[in-house]
């Protein structure tokens, strides 16, 4: 019933006689008995709320990250190891150990997203709570929830509209649609049929659930209700959307996969050959070499995996948060983090996203010059500009005061305004030239479509005068006189044209112009009050754009990111916000659009980088278009309008003040002070963050792949483990696990905005980290092997282990120094690093000669000639990687384009 009659008409075409038909009402509304019977059969009018996440299911969710179910394997494969072994203790406390990380790692990501789902408001908050309707020929509220189709509801100046209605009765209304449409103009409401194919925003006969009544009254009927309401229609939308991994998700996994299918592969082939191949176990019995060959090949396992991975990045993502929120930026999702230092495009809403989301005067017209105001402070002070040069407000009082006098809305000191938001510009350009005084009001003539003017009667200085204002042609045409050089004279016909020229001028750049003049009377209310006017001048206002956010634009255009504007405004108003911020491009409206194919679009947004008159439905297929093309797709919107394309989106961004319900449920960040600064602030974090995954994985599966091959080798070798699995762990969580963890505290390298966002894009470890990663590891195993020899020949195996377990460390922290060097960060910027490597060999000092811990882990005191050559061969080690470095750049297919790429 809501959307057709029954020959399949839209409802914004029907006459008032068959809306009233269709809905079975009158003038006199619903019964109480038809409305109680209709509400069982539709519904309360409130959205389906969604199923609030519980706590245990978001805690759950932590345990999907790849790395931590092989974390998991590991632990129920130590426990075997010890319930069906020897019993052996370290085996034990190696199992908790890792449970210990499993609980770490998800209890953090736990905390940091059921903070962000308490920090959103409920989607019910849109709606207000009461709703004036015409039940039974009388007038009363009703709880929104309450009303149905067919009830007659009363509309005027500041209500916010409980349900989709259309129009019967609309005396000078105007509606409030921006959180819907994106169109931040007020729309004048006509109750009249319209007809063919329209969008939501051109259907003027309708009013839409979660917009706002600014100025007038009316009367409609509701249409529909709940669900079916255009904002419910969003709300499925948004729910139906699948959001898509983030990149770092993505990568993550791929990376876990790698790593466990490394740690299946090698340990089975351990095991493999312990069992059936090696003759230095044959004279064990085959329950003996297979429980020695589990053992052998658990080692190496714990040795494969990353056990300190997920926890370093779960806590780099956590500190990333942090920083985020110091810098008004709410993130919801860990994951999303890293996300928006990887998108290479930017699709934003206008209204009050790039533009400050209310109207101001941009330039005044008066006495043959053109004025600029330059808004300062909230609209409340501002500069007032002729030729580029300071020009004296007060020359411009008549026209300013006029402004003020004709005028219906109110405003407070403290910038907060009621009323028209047109009015409301006019009282603050009024208010930025120091005109406050505004007379004793006598008399009213209100605006209307028809007449496009208004006049209003004061008394000042004991005389009454008339001020009106309206459409420049219609004041023109009731002017006969001209205020000039402080003068009224004869309004010539040259003169005329020319305020007509600078009229169209005004209008061609999308400023929307008002004209005024004024007149003394003598009597109130005569039939001849708005003729022969002193025509005054122009006003041109517009919703303008946020001082900073050219300059943005372009930092973000340096950096390769693209900027994209989406609105529901009309393409001249569109284009002109958008010359003036700085996007240039093809210009797409939602009309041409709809007659594009899928893969007629995914051509068109190469090029496309402004889109007007859209409606939800083009949001969305404009963000999917681009992600097809391969571009990682940042969304930024307030509206309800926003939140399907916000969640579609590979990281949306919601705004935090002006911003629905609907669009901050949708989203990923938050934006907590609407600004776009804030999202290129967030952008560089966002890139830190990246740089720090790399960094401390490409650090720690250095460090394991090198444990690797020393435990693999040694058992081909030695027959014997120079590591047992409870040292590997030691050192893979703590001695190697804390510089990680202070590698994911550095803050974004010195100029990362100014990197191609292809630097974020690509796999954490490239071709050329795995070479790198290849060399260091060849070169460890070949050192520590060697130190493990030589004790192994002196002193035993004790001895052996405790010098390989001491040169291990070092020659991991050297890998670290290696790879911090190749970024442009101070060593002081970020001291937790230093910090933690003193610690980690502080600690293993500890272990090799106190004898308490070196009789837990089962080793002896390493000597002088340990030490010598632990320091030597980890400085030759150090300009052995320098070298491969150097080699590698000789290379173009290993060149380190992942680290100096720019756009």
């Amino acid at each position: 019933m809501g959307t057709a009659n029954r020959e399949g008409k839209p409802i914004y075409s029907l006459t008032n006689s068959e809306l009233f038909s269709l809905f079975g009402t009158a003038e006199a509304g619903l019964s109480e008995q038809e409305a109680r019977k209709r509400l069982e059969t539709y519904g309360p009018n409130k959205l389906s709320e969604k199923k609030k996440v519980s706590p245990l299911k978001i805690y759950f969710s932590q345990f999907k990250n790849i790395l931590v179910l092989i974390l998991i394997l590991a632990a129920v494969f130590i426990y075997l190891v010890y319930f069906f072994g020897e019993k052996n203790q370290s085996d034990f406390i190696e199992g908790n150990l890792i449970v210990g990380i499993i609980l770490m790692i998800t209890t953090l990501g736990f905390i940091q997203e059921y903070k962000a789902e308490e920090a959103i408001a409920a989607l019910k908050k849109l709606l207000a709570f009461k709703a004036r309707v015409i039940r039974g020929g009388e007038e009363k509220e009703v709880d929104i929830s309450l009303l149905v189709p067919g009830d007659l509801v009363v509309l005027e100046e500041g209500v916010k509209i409980p349900a989709d209605t259309r129009l019967i009765e609309a005396i000078d209304l105007h509606s409030n649609e921006s959180s819907l449409t994106g169109e931040s103009i007020p729309v004048k409401k006509n109750p009249e049929p319209l007809s063919g194919p329209l969008q939501t925003a051109d259907q003027v006969n309708m009013v839409f659930s979660s917009t706002e009544i600014t100025k007038g009254r009316g009367r409609g009927i509701v249409v529909r209700t709940g669900d079916e309401m255009e904002i419910g229609k969003i709300a499925k939308f948004v729910a139906e959307t699948k959001k898509e991994e983030t990149p770092i998700q993505k990568r993550l996994n791929r990376l876990g996969k790698i790593v466990g299918l490394g740690v299946v592969g090698i340990s089975a082939f351990i095991f493999l050959f312990i069992v059936f191949i090696s003759s230095e176990y044959m004279e064990l019995t085959t329950l003996e070499r297979v429980l020695h060959s589990f053992v052998a090949a658990v080692a190496l396992a714990v040795a494969a995996i990353p056990e300190g991975l997920p926890a370093v990045v779960t806590i780099s993502l956590a500190y990333g948060t942090q920083r985020m929120l110091k810098r008004n930026t709410l993130v919801r999702k860990l994951a999303s983090t890293e996300t928006l230092g990887s998108v290479d495009t930017i699709c934003t809403d206008k209204t009050g996203t790039l533009t400050t989301g209310e109207m101001a005067v941009r330039k005044v017209y008066f006495d043959g010059k053109t004025y600029e105001i330059v808004s300062k402070s909230r609209r409340l002070t501002g500069d007032f500009l002729l030729a580029g040069e300071k020009a004296d407000p007060r020359t411009l009082t008549p026209i300013l005061k006029a402004g003020l006098i004709c005028n219906n809305a109110a405003a407070r000191e403290t910038g907060r305004a009621f009323g028209d938001p047109t009015e409301v510009a006019l009282i603050f350009s009024a208010r930025q030239g120091s005109v406050k005084s505004a007379g004793k009001r006598l008399f009213e003539v209100p605006f209307s479509s028809e007449r496009k003017m208004m006049s209003v009667v004061i008394e000042e200085e004991g005389k009454r005068v008339v001020y009106s204002k309206g459409a420049p042609e219609v004041i023109l045409s009731k002017c006969t006189k001209l205020v000039q050089n402080g003068q009224v004279v004869p309004l010539r016909d040259v003169a005329k044209k020319k305020i007509l020229v600078e009229n169209a001028d005004l209008s061609s750049a999308a400023l929307r112009v008002l004209g005024f003049a004024y007149k003394e009377t003598e009597k109130v209310g005569e039939e001849t009050l708005e003729t022969d006017l002193a025509f005054i001048g122009l006003q041109a206002m517009m919703d303008p754009p946020r001082k900073e956010v050219r300059g943005l634009i372009e930092d973000c255009q340096k950096s390769g990111i693209r900027v994209i504007m989406i609105t529901g405004d009309h393409s001249a108003t569109a284009k002109a916000v958008a010359c003036e911020i700085g996007i240039s491009g093809e210009i797409l409206t939602g009309a041409e659009l709809d007659k594009l194919s899928r893969g007629g679009l995914e051509k068109k947004v190469g090029k496309t980088n402004i889109y007007a008159r859209v409606n939800p439905e083009h949001k969305f297929r404009i963000v999917e278009a681009l992600q097809k093309r391969g571009h990682l797709v940042a969304m930024t919107g307030d509206g309800v309008n926003d939140a399907p394309a916000l969640k579609r989106s590979d990281i949306g961004i919601a705004m935090g003040i002006t911003g629905t319900d609907v669009a901050k449920e949708a989203s990923d960040m938050i934006l907590l002070d609407d600004k776009f600064g804030t999202i290129v602030a967030a952008v560089e974090e966002g890139r830190g963050i990246f740089d720090n995954i790399r960094r401390f994985v490409d650090y720690l599966l250095s460090c394991n792949i090198g444990e690797v091959l020393v435990i693999f080798i040694a058992l081909l070798i030695f027959k014997d483990l120079p590591l047992t699995a409870v040292m590997i762990l030691w050192i893979n969580v703590v001695t190697d696990g804390l510089p990680a963890i202070a590698l994911g505290l550095d803050p974004a390298e010195k100029g990362i905005l100014h990197y191609s966002p292809r630097k974020f894009q690509g796999q954490i470890i490239s071709q050329r980290i795995w070479l790198e990663m290849g060399a260091f590891s060849i070169s460890l195993t070949v050192a520590t092997l060697g130190l493990f020899y030589l004790n192994l020949q002196e002193g035993g195996l004790f001895e052996a282990r405790a010098a390989a377990f001491m040169a291990i460390i070092i020659f991991e922290l050297v890998r670290l120094v290696n790879i911090r060097s190749d970024y442009q960060i101070s060593w002081a910027a970020n001291l937790w690093l230093p910090a933690a490597i003193v610690t980690s060999v502080l600690l293993q000092i500890a272990i090799v000669h106190i004898p308490t811990l070196s009789t837990l882990f089962e080793v002896s005191p390493i000597d002088l000639f340990d030490w010598l050559y632990i320091t030597i061969v980890g400085l030759l080690l150090f300009f052995v990687l320098k070298f491969v470095d150097k080699l590698l750049d000789l290379f173009p297919t290993f060149s380190p384009v992942v680290a100096k790429q720019r756009p």
